[in-house]
């Protein structure tokens, strides 16, 4: 479907950037947890892959995308040796890497909705694997540092944005509309909303009517 909505080499430069992008925070976080080698290149590896291959086994898209394209396996390996070498420089521009890792968050929820949608599934089905293509590297990556996984304590709304982004292709497609323009919104919907809950520190909502006299675990 989105091979309709744009050229195919277009969407391969995407899929590649935002593989990179997430590659390069999972190989960041892995050097701040003091990691070899090997586990800056698996947590690279998890995070920029790990929701689409997620995805792509639910779906029945075998053998998955990231090991039959060799570029979106070879593309998170670039980037963890990059960090590997380069890593207090590439430290420095982290606010940069955030905005492009919110980029790839809208076009990875817009691409695993309707990837999902070809397959068969149906639309609430399809926007539930959009968000786990979005989010399911850093739910993967998050585990192996042994931390709370931050799509449940979502401090700076990083589900949520892909939530929305993918609701609204399931929309689109409901009512025949998914076109270039109505995918776009879709991606820069996302992306400006994960923007917006860095910049003003948005967050989900906790539970309700919360009166604990005990502080907030950090």
């Amino acid at each position: 479907m989105l091979h309709d909505l744009f050229p195919p080499g277009i969407q391969h430069a995407l899929d590649l950037a935002g593989i990179f992008v997430f590659a390069t925070a999972g190989a960041l976080l892995a050097v701040r947890k003091n990691f070899d080698v090997f586990g800056i290149v698996v947590l690279a590896l998890v995070t920029a892959l790990g929701g689409g291959l997620f995805r792509d086994l639910v779906i029945g898209a075998v053998p998955p995308a990231a090991f039959g394209e060799l570029s979106f396996f070879v593309t998170p390996l670039i980037a963890a040796a990059i960090v590997y070498f380069l890593h207090p420089e590439v430290q420095r521009i982290n606010r940069a890497i955030n905005v492009f890792d919110a980029a790839g968050l809208g076009l990875f929820c817009v691409t695993g909705t309707t990837k999902a949608y070809e397959f068969g599934l149906g639309l609430t089905a399809s926007a539930a694997l959009g968000v786990t293509t979005a989010v399911g590297g850093g739910v993967l990556r998050d585990v192996l540092v042994n931390e709370v996984p931050s799509l449940l304590r979502d401090r700076e709304m990083y589900a949520v944005p892909a939530l929305v982004g993918a609701t609204m292709v399931a929309v689109f497609i409901s009512v025949d509309s998914l076109n270039a323009v109505t995918t776009g919104l879709a991606i820069v919907t996302t992306f400006v909303l994960r923007l917006l809950a860095m910049r003003y520190h948005w967050r989900a909502p906790l539970a309700w009517n919360r009166r604990s006299s005990v502080a907030e675990e950090p």
